[in-house]
């Protein structure tokens, strides 16, 4: 893969993504900074100081993308959405407005002029200090469902206390099983690899489905992060992954409570706008990796907005802090 080496742009970094056996290793995050309400951190919340940097087709980006609707952060933490180009992610301008074709790789070298590894969406950007606080998605996520609740008022807990045990059971099946499992299966160069992902992928989705036909999300009445880390993949699933990727022993479509799952998901306010299914499939269909010829297949069609089932099942939405506050 390539990659930054010594702050140079280069088409493949010397430590491979491929072990000897074929399978595909992700690399670590390089930044796992915070951000805190409290006026004496390193990084304080403030509105309009930090930007995401995303592209509509990562499902990492997507996940950060989801959580700024779900907390309405519109107006708080703008973002700049990305292509992919000749090095890697590229952008029409970069961070103080120079026109582009602007890539990644240059706000990485901005930050660390040295810089060696991957250059990888989302990333969370300084704006006053011109730093990378953290390009982990996971840890960006529970970054804006807590630290600008001061400055929006919106007090929606993806991450309650009383559901950490929950949610992060689901995290631990749902990360190594589908998130990265499709990549897995994907990005394999062997077959004995590439069907244990792919084996892999389809155990879990059939795990969900059992649990999602008795339960409205995945931990139990109340909507999560994990329900959000799931969303991403299974929204992904039919039109990509399926076919791309080799995930093609069942589709999203076949498994009746995990389809109306990921509708009801899909059609919650603001979410539909943080997917482009128009730059999706076409960006996962024009890996050389995945698929060589770069044909772009014709379907399928998929209707995200289509009515679900899931008010059959008991859900109390997104726990809300002001509200148990109240209560108690």
């Amino acid at each position: 893969m390539a990659g930054l080496l010594n702050g140079q742009w280069v088409e493949k970094l010397p430590d491979p993504d491929q072990s000897e056996a074929g399978e595909y290793n992700r690399p670590s995050s390089a930044y796992r900074s915070a951000i805190s309400s409290d006026p004496d951190a390193e990084f304080v919340a403030e509105p309009g100081r930090y930007r995401l940097w995303v592209a509509w087709a990562c499902p990492w980006a997507g996940r950060t993308l989801a959580m700024r609707a779900l907390k309405q952060l519109e107006e708080i933490v703008p973002i700049s959405i990305g292509h992919r180009g000749e090095e890697g992610w590229t952008y029409d301008e970069g961070p103080d407005g120079e026109e582009g074709p602007y890539p990644l790789h240059r706000l990485y070298t901005l930050d660390d002029p040295h810089y060696t590894g991957k250059v990888t969406v989302p990333v969370l950007w300084d704006s006053r200090t011109q730093r990378i606080v953290n390009n982990e998605s996971a840890d960006i996520i529970r970054i804006l469902n807590s630290a600008f609740n001061g400055h929006t008022g919106n007090y929606l807990d993806l991450n309650p206390d009383a559901l950490h045990e929950q949610i992060d059971h689901w995290n631990d099946i749902i990360y190594p099983g589908l998130n990265n499992g499709v990549y897995r299966a994907g990005f394999a160069t062997a077959q004995t690899a590439y069907e244990a992902a792919a084996n892999g992928v389809f155990e879990t989705l059939d795990l969900m489905e059992s649990h999602l036909a008795q339960n409205r999300y995945l931990a139990g009445e109340y909507c999560t992060e994990a329900d959000w880390r799931a969303f991403v993949s299974l929204v992904r699933f039919d039109i990509a992954y399926h076919g791309a990727f080799k995930c093609n022993l069942r589709r999203i479509a076949d498994y009746p409570a995990l389809s109306n799952y990921l509708r009801e998901l899909y059609q919650w306010p603001g979410i539909a706008q943080t997917i482009r299914q128009d730059v999706i499939k076409p960006d996962y269909y024009s890996i050389p990796l995945a698929n060589p010829n770069g044909i772009i297949p014709i379907g399928p069609e998929v209707d995200y907005a289509a009515l679900h089932n899931r008010a059959e099942l008991e859900g109390r939405g997104i726990w809300d802090c002001a509200a148990e506050d109240s209560a108690a």
